[in-house]
């Protein structure tokens, strides 16, 4: 049996978050009409979600001798994460700095302890599954070939980073935007993906699913007042992990990881809107989503 349900690899940051009514000009300061400083990181966030619904997990990355370091360490073994994978090392913890207004973000993010991560393939061997996300692509083929000679499950959320064919081919389950999508393969034809599974959210709300047996279907989005987009793609991977775990069609887990996603966005900071599974269950029966759960 393995010893961790999941395994999270990915960075761990220290997320300032400031609402403004505009942008600054050149040399011009604004006051915030909000701000939130939490911890962050995307696959940080999953594994978070995760941990909360009952899940056993892990984690592989980097801090700081600091503070910040500290309350990483903290906050994981407050929820029951295992941070024995997490180094510690002379470089100080990651830090995102996030200016939004209305829809438009920008970030400014130093990685810090984040680039010196190492991968202990020993601790990964205790997963039944593991998740990717923000990390270098050498980093990820690494693990996604790790994985697949252990029969280990991947979900990689892969950004920007650029990924061979044939270890794409090895992720179990593949999510990326739709943005993101279109500039990799060019359109939004999932057959162009080898992934095994493949999830692709929309701009506005919902998402393409291709299944291992070339199935697509699209889940629909929920309408949210969207105060803080942050954490909302780790929250809809949360969902997509904890259903096909529990068995679950790929088109329910996406349910899932859209209500996640929905319940984020209304929420300032990656990790506010995290809460146990019976919460969830409610706000989807409020919210008139189907969704398995006497079968997790």
């Amino acid at each position: 049996m393995a010893r961790f349900d999941v395994v999270g690899v990915g960075n761990l940051n220290y997320d300032i978050i400031m609402l403004v009514e505009r942008f600054p000009e050149f040399h011009e300061k604004v006051s915030a009409e909000n701000a939130f400083f939490g911890l962050g990181g995307a696959a940080a966030n999953t594994i978070s979600w995760l941990a909360t619904f009952g899940l056993r997990t892990g984690y592989i990355g980097a801090i700081g001798r600091d503070e910040i370091g500290e309350a990483h360490i903290s906050y994981f073994r407050r929820l029951g994460v295992d941070t024995g994978g997490i180094k510690t090392v002379d470089a100080p913890s990651g830090v995102a700095v996030a200016i939004i207004h209305g829809e438009d973000k920008r970030i400014v993010k130093y990685p810090g302890a984040n680039l010196l991560k190492e991968i202990d393939f020993d601790y990964l061997s205790g997963a039944r599954h593991v998740h990717l996300s923000s990390n270098p692509p050498e980093t990820i083929v690494e693990v996604v070939n790790f994985a697949g000679e252990r029969g280990i499950t991947v979900s990689l959320d892969i950004g920007e980073a650029a990924l061979p064919r044939d270890v794409e081919a090895k992720v179990d389950y593949l999510m990326m935007n739709e943005d993101e999508y279109r500039r990799k393969f060019g359109s939004l034809d999932l057959s162009l993906s080898s992934a095994r599974n493949l999830v692709v959210t929309l701009n506005g709300g919902g998402a393409l699913v291709r299944d291992d047996k070339g199935n697509v279907r699209e889940v629909r989005g929920l309408s949210a007042e969207v105060v803080d987009s942050t954490g909302a793609g780790d929250a809809f991977d949360a969902g997509v992990i904890y259903g096909v775990l529990s068995g679950w069609t790929l088109e329910e887990a996406a349910r899932l990881g859209m209500l996640l996603a929905y319940l984020t966005v209304q929420k300032v900071g990656a990790r506010s809107a995290v809460v146990p599974l019976e919460k969830v269950a409610e706000a989807a029966r409020e919210t008139g989503i189907e969704l398995p759960f006497g079968r997790s």
